[in-house]
């Protein structure tokens, strides 16, 4: 990844954590303006990464037009093949789904979701994912 749109994408992280943190809505989405037209500018160029994608999905509030924009972000990690983005984008959207009842899409992600962290080291996601899955296919 371009080491200049990650230290940016970092920066707006906390910029806007800083605006939630103080209640400052007209700040979280002047950073997020900025965040979104990063993304987008950057859109299938060799700059084009799915942290930039991911980041911006983990901050819009609306779920639906969120699990759109990580299912963005898990394109652009399996082109690269990155395990890890492919694990934490795919809880993200079980997660999601599991919000918005939609179980079965849920448990779909979970599974694939599951796959790809055999091959990363994060033991906390792993067994994130692992338990929901086995909570959403034992309920």
């Amino acid at each position: 990844m371009n080491t200049k749109i990650y230290k940016r994408v970092l920066s707006l992280t906390g910029d806007l954590m800083a605006a939630a943190q103080e209640q400052n809505q007209k700040r979280f989405d002047g950073y997020y303006s900025e965040l979104k037209k990063l993304c987008e500018e950057n859109e299938n160029t060799d700059k084009d990464h799915p942290v930039q994608w991911e980041t911006l999905a983990d901050f819009t509030d609306d779920l639906a037009l969120a699990i759109t924009i990580y299912e963005q972000a898990l394109v652009k990690a399996e082109a690269i093949n990155s395990k890890d983005f492919c694990s934490s984008i795919g809880f993200s959207i079980a997660s999601l789904k599991v919000e918005l009842g939609d179980k079965t899409g849920a448990i779909a992600h979970l599974e694939k979701a599951k796959v790809s962290c055999n091959k990363i080291i994060d033991k906390e996601l792993k067994a994130e994912i692992h338990n929901l899955l086995e909570e959403l296919k034992s309920s």
